[in-house]
């Protein structure tokens, strides 16, 4: 392979089985800018399997860039449309928290369609609330919700979660790269892949003001056990999303006004 050439870089990238060989060859070559060894060492690591977003040092999200250190979970296209949906029910003065936050890049893009708003975000591991600081997220260091300041009761607008959702039965299918190189503990969520999205489920309500907007990513299979949930706590206004593929990504459930529901 030519240093410089993308369509052997491309080549090379697709025969070893990536699906978006000719973007991940453009960023390759991008981030080598010109230097031949640098693209050599980036390409070896891709072909283990390494995340590109650990070897070019950030991944595009919802038109912004979003620094991943190693080690951090990257953020994935997937989420997008949870981090949209939050913009949209987030006022311009409003509080959103965005729970599991990663890298930060639901919390930045809430932050960037809404500079006047209160967002906060908290993940168990610290490499990850390091690299969502150094985005410009104020993050905190611990399990969901109680890492965050006081205050906070009644007074959330929205909360945005991509917990681990994956059964720990079905991890062993998870992409090759994923299973090498990123942590189980961004990933499981228990026997069904259901056990943090029960705990957001109820522990937001305590959070949540009236009318404030709960947002949970989730595998097509627990719709009906999170919708149950949901039900069960108090919430109303379901709505279940799907991609393009027709494949379930999430649900937003909207918390009560009115007495009754604090």
């Amino acid at each position: 392979m030519s240093g410089h050439d993308p369509a052997a870089l491309t080549a090379l990238l697709s025969q070893a089985g990536f699906v978006a060989a000719d973007d991940e060859a453009a960023e390759l070559l991008a981030h080598a800018g010109g230097d031949v060894d640098l693209l050599a060492r980036s390409v070896d690591r891709r072909l283990t399997g390494e995340p590109l977003a650990w070897i070019i040092g950030s991944a595009e999200f919802c038109g912004l860039t979003i620094r991943v250190d190693p080690g951090v979970y990257v953020p994935r296209w997937q989420s997008e449309p949870l981090a949209l949906r939050a913009v949209a029910r987030l006022p311009a003065d409003g509080t959103a928290i965005d729970l599991c936050t990663g890298s930060g890049a639901i919390a930045k893009t809430l932050a960037a369609h809404r500079p006047a708003a209160r967002v906060l975000a908290s993940d168990l591991d610290e490499r990850a609330v390091a690299c969502a600081i150094s985005n410009g997220v104020k993050a905190f260091h611990g399990d969901l919700f109680s890492p965050l300041p006081n205050g906070l009761a009644g007074a959330v607008d929205v909360v945005g979660a991509v917990v681990p959702y994956v059964p720990t039965g079905a991890l062993g299918l998870l992409p090759r790269d994923t299973l090498d190189f990123e942590s189980s503990l961004s990933y499981d969520g228990g026997l069904e892949g259901t056990d943090l999205l029960r705990r957001v489920v109820v522990e937001s309500r305590r959070f949540l003001r009236g009318g404030g907007t709960l947002l949970l990513e989730l595998g097509g299979e627990q719709e009906s056990t999170v919708r149950a949930e949901l039900a069960d706590a108090g919430y109303s206004d379901l709505d279940v999303w799907a991609d393009e593929d027709g494949d379930v990504r999430g649900i937003e459930a909207t918390w009560p006004q009115g007495p009754g529901h604090r």
